[in-house]
């Protein structure tokens, strides 16, 4: 079966939507809700992220959802069981993002066989070095149909921007500029000799700008040099405890995609 990735940036070339949640937040079983609400809502792609407890690369919001995650009991044991039937209801392409160490502890070959098994599409693991990535696990990857995402930033050189364009599959996760995640960056803090000059690399893979974008202006912005963005701590943050999951995620997606 096709990588449903693949189908994704076949099919649609621009403003693609992708989102960010931590697995387990806010309550330990919200996850397949928000999957669900998130497909609903016309979101093209969702990265469901695997709690950590040394989260290092994520700002103060993504950092707090894993922190509540991990006190509700969440674990990779406990995301697999959760996502066991999640095909039966969803159909958009499913990425599991986090750190390394968890995916180690639950045993490489396991996690991509598991993987497989429910219908994940891709893995983002930022602190996996390529060289290892490519050296010892790539096979397995590969053999389970599974896209290993790689990141780049504004301080990636030519060269290395090659070769991870080389050794990564589905889409290049552009991060918008040095720093942590986090909503609250104004469109005019990106880098936009940055942008350009990955949009005119002709690199094999897509690319998707994530890290700083919150609303419908740093949205559009972002598709202006990329196949879409990625939204993570702005929706995150949205969930409020006196509204339901469905309206939480059904406002906050049309805010992005038909505000005016």
């Amino acid at each position: 079966m096709k990588n449903r990735i693949n189908h994704l940036f076949e099919t649609k070339k621009e403003n693609i939507l992708s989102v960010y949640f931590t697995a387990g937040f806010p309550e330990l079983n919200s996850t397949v809700e928000i999957i669900q609400q998130l497909e609903k809502n016309g979101v093209d792609l969702i990265e469901i992220g695997i709690p950590f407890s040394d989260p290092t690369a994520d700002g103060p919001t993504i950092q707090r959802s894993s922190e509540i995650a991990l006190k509700n009991g969440m674990n990779l044991n406990l995301l697999f069981e959760q996502l066991q039937h999640i095909r039966k209801s969803v159909n958009i392409p499913l990425i599991l993002m986090g750190y390394f160490n968890p995916v180690y502890q639950f045993g490489i070959t396991r996690f991509c066989e598991k993987c497989a098994e429910i219908g994940i599409d891709g893995t983002i693991l930022p602190d996996l070095p390529l060289d290892e990535f490519e050296q010892e696990y790539k096979p397995v990857f590969q053999q389970n149909n599974l896209h290993i995402i790689l990141l780049i930033t504004p301080q990636t050189s030519e060269k290395r921007i090659r070769q991870i364009d080389e050794a990564g599959t589905g889409f290049i996760y552009m991060v918008s500029s040095s720093s942590t995640t986090g909503a609250g960056k104004k469109v005019e803090d990106f880098q936009r000799s940055y942008f350009e000059r990955i949009k005119n690399s002709n690199l094999k893979n897509p690319q998707l700008i994530g890290f700083g974008i919150s609303d419908k202006e740093t949205f559009e912005n972002a598709c202006k040099y990329a196949s879409g963005a990625i939204i993570g701590s702005a929706f995150v943050k949205s969930f409020q405890p006196e509204y339901s999951i469905e309206k939480s995620v059904s406002d906050f997606v049309k805010g992005i995609i038909f505000a005016h």
